[in-house]
């Protein structure tokens, strides 16, 4: 028994050692018996061949070319692949072996009326595949079949469905195990629950993960909930998943951590963040590139820039694009603008190829530092360098690199110019540099541009109406406050946030609900009185009001930030770094206000306001009062 044989799509030499030696056992056995005359004993011989190829399948198939081998003998004995049990395990091996599924399916497709178990494997090995959209088809035909789905089927295709992202086909499959009684189990909820976390329908995946009757113990579940709010950014959500899911007695792994450091990153909760990492360390986790890749950019976006560069440092060889980017965009938003396009041309000379991403963080980076023409020297090799086609986000931040400079001609000039379509992000990058630089002739352009792209965006109706009071024009001011009342928008309320005894603290402007109101607000005063004795002069310009200079003065007193920085003040010992987590972007009052603070009190202060960190410290800001 040597010799070649075609099996899907090759040639494959049949008589090596080991399964060769054992089918051609089975042959010589097999030959005497077929030498028989009667029905019988053919029939008997055949089974005895399905029985021995079967064998084989199971205890030899250890490798593809193995099971091809496998194969070319069940081929050469003549047994059909037509036979339910032959074309059973022929497939099931073949998956579980991650074989190519083009050869799995011309298996299933010539097996006469496949039993279920040979349908779920068929779905199972497309829905593990790098295409898993012939999953979904095989469902289809099997739900035209006279079968039902079992309890394998719904999470295969479920998973699959995952992959493609298609909520919709989703929603429908989970009807279908709805009738068929099947939603209830535990595998069927778990892939639900990853379905919709995958698909962002974070509160779809809670509702069916709440109706769970025993999710202790069931990790796969919890981390796919917890992942699913904490990549739809739903930091709050996720914080509450994990505190409960420690209720409950469940332990975190990996995945669990990198989703909560996730999480930390958003809110700036650094020091839970922290607890995060000493657990990835006793667990031997601190070195895999996707956990340190999360923590990296945790101390980034929390602005400890000197404990995300001794993470990227620690993973050596290790590092992939995705660290040297990750570190590159957080030095940029940090402030280090210089520090990192330095470690850009380094990433070069080590030859780790840029991507798009990287690119972000370097054009950022010239933007938040001036560098009008280093920023489109870049801009131009990215394209002619690495062949990266510049996207929305590139012309993004080439046009915040000519606003922040003051080029706001240029800017719009180059809006107009740009090759591709301008966004409503693009237009209120136009406003905003507007607004700072009290231009309201482009200002109206971009403000007409954004009624028709995205007409109820409350910061539009900010920037101008600001604008305007910018230019003591108090009637348009005034205009378009009330054209906000009328449409029925809301102003997004500024608010700042602490971390402190291992719970996040909440500051809105003028804020009285704290338990500790009436110390923090001994603690402004005492703050407002040593400033003043500093030459601090309240900037009352920012105030854009038309009402008495008195008046303006105590607004200033009671902005979000500096309610958070008395609330830490009387909370925490002399010398403790204070960090601060801002929605909208930090004011010129208060930018100067905490560069003193940061000077008088003896304090370093991070702020993390809407769009960079500010790092205080000994009367001074990393921004360089440019920001």
């Amino acid at each position: 028994m040597v010799g070649w044989v075609w099996v899907h799509g090759g040639w494959v030499w049949f008589g090596c050692e080991g399964v060769g030696m054992l089918c051609r056992t089975f042959s010589s056995s097999s030959s005497s018996t077929q030498s028989s005359s009667s029905a019988a004993a053919a029939a008997a011989a055949a089974v005895s061949i399905l029985r021995k190829c079967i064998a084989l399948l199971v205890s030899c198939a250890s490798t593809v070319p193995k099971l091809r081998q496998i194969h070319a003998f069940s081929i050469r004995r003549w047994v059909p692949l037509s036979s339910p049990d032959m074309g059973k395990h022929l497939i099931f091996a073949l998956v579980s072996l991650s074989g190519p599924m083009p050869y799995a399916r011309t298996v299933f497709d010539q097996i006469h009326r496949p039993n279920i178990f040979t349908w779920d494997t068929i779905i199972r090995g497309y829905a593990e595949s790098p295409d898993p959209a012939p999953a979904l088809d095989v469902y289809r035909q099997l739900r035209l079949s006279s079968l039902n789905p079992d309890t394998h089927t719904y999470p295969f295709v479920l998973k699959a469905i995952a992959k493609l992202n298609v909520l919709g086909e989703g929603e429908k499959v989970h009807c279908s195990a709805l009738k068929d009684g099947l939603h209830s189990l535990t595998f069927v909820q778990n892939a639900l629950v990853h379905l919709y976390g995958a698909c962002g329908r974070a509160d779809s995946a809670y509702k069916v993960f709440d109706e769970m009757p025993d999710r202790n113990n069931n990790l796969v579940a919890w981390n796919s909930v917890i992942n699913g709010y904490a990549l739809n950014n739903r930091p709050d959500e996720t914080l509450m998943l994990y505190r409960k899911m420690g209720l409950e007695g469940v332990e975190p792994d990996g995945f669990t951590l990198v989703s909560l450091l996730t999480a930390c990153a958003e809110l700036g909760a650094l020091a839970l963040g922290r607890r995060a990492h000493v657990f990835l360390m006793k667990v031997g986790l601190d070195k895999n590139s996707h956990a340190a890749n999360a923590l990296l950019i945790l101390y980034a976006k929390c602005g400890n820039i000197r404990e995300a560069r001794k993470v990227f440092d620690g993973l050596g060889e290790g590092r992939s694009v995705v660290s040297w980017t990750s570190l590159v965009v957080g030095l940029a938003v940090n402030g280090f603008g210089e520090e990192a396009l330095e470690l850009f041309r380094e990433m070069e000379m080590r030859r780790v190829a840029p991507t798009e991403i990287t690119f972000v963080g370097v054009l950022y980076a010239c933007s938040h530092c001036g560098m009008v023409d280093e920023g489109f020297g870049y801009f131009d090799r990215m394209r002619k360098d690495y062949g990266i086609v510049p996207k929305i986000e590139h012309y993004g931040c080439m046009v915040d690199l000519l606003g922040r400079a003051g080029l706001v001609q240029q800017a719009y000039r180059y809006i107009c110019d740009m090759p591709i379509e301008p966004n409503a992000v693009i237009w209120r990058t136009l406003l905003g540099a507007c607004s700072l630089h009290a231009n309201s002739s482009i200002g109206e352009i971009a403000r007409e541009k954004l009624r028709s792209l995205d007409p109820n965006h409350c910061g539009d109706y900010v920037l101008l109406s600001n604008l305007y009071a910018s230019e003591r024009r108090w009637s348009d001011a005034h205009s378009v406050r009330k054209m906000m009342l009328k449409e029925g928008v809301r102003k997004v309320p500024g608010f700042s946030l602490v971390e402190l005894g291992n719970r996040v603290h909440e500051f809105m402007m003028g804020d009285k609900s704290h338990p500790q109101t009436e110390a923090i607000y001994a603690m402004l005063s005492e703050m407002t009185r040593r400033l003043r004795v500093e030459g601090y002069m309240p900037h009352t310009s920012n105030v854009l009001a038309d009402i008495e200079e008195e008046e303006k003065e105590s607004a200033l007193v009671y902005h979000s930030e500096k309610i958070a920085i008395a609330f830490v003040l009387i909370n925490t010992a002399p010398g403790t770094q204070i960090r601060i987590v801002k929605n909208l972007r930090v004011c010129a009052d208060c930018h100067v206000a905490i560069k003193l603070i940061s000077k008088v009190f003896e304090r370093e202060i991070v702020v993390r306001d809407g769009s960079r960190f500010h790092h205080f410290r000994d009367g001074t800001c990393s921004c360089k009062d440019y920001w």
